[in-house]
């Protein structure tokens, strides 16, 4: 399971021209699962997103995580995390998880957030989506468990 984390000021998803999911400063979250992902490794994952400390305190620190500064969630699935490239120019997705399973881990990853982070918003499984966000710093950081 690959975490894609971006700090932000803000970030909304569309779908077909409508907003499905929208938030204000917090974390845009691009979700990769792969084939033998469990959900044990979602609850660490979703553990260290909520208390990872990458956002200013009053020293202008990063010495606090988004559930201190009650910061919200928009979390994306994206099975291109687990694109291989080692061998020609088109990228082979043979590691990704089988739809029915990624979308499985994905929800149960989002309802592991939403017991600390009270606003998590998400994109569509498997639908185009289009991303917008205002990166804050910038600061990216990927979680692999």
């Amino acid at each position: 399971m690959k975490l894609v984390i971006q700090r932000v000021s803000k970030a909304k998803v569309e779908v077909n021209n409508e907003t499905v999911g929208k938030i204000g400063q917090g974390f845009l979250v691009l979700f990769g699962a792969c084939q033998g992902d469990t959900t044990e490794q979602a609850d660490f994952l979703s553990e260290k997103l909520c208390n990872l400390r990458v956002f200013s305190d009053g020293n202008d620190k990063m010495n606090l995580s988004i559930k201190d500064i009650d910061g919200e969630l928009l979390v994306v699935s994206q099975f291109t995390l687990y694109a291989d490239c080692r061998k020609g120019n088109r990228p082979s997705f043979i590691n990704a998880a089988k739809p029915d399973k990624a979308n499985e881990l994905y929800e149960y990853f989002i309802d592991k957030c939403k017991r600390t982070i009270k606003n998590v918003q998400k994109g569509i499984f498997g639908a185009d989506m289009k991303v917008t966000l205002l990166n804050d710093g910038p600061v990216t950081i990927i979680l692999e468990k």
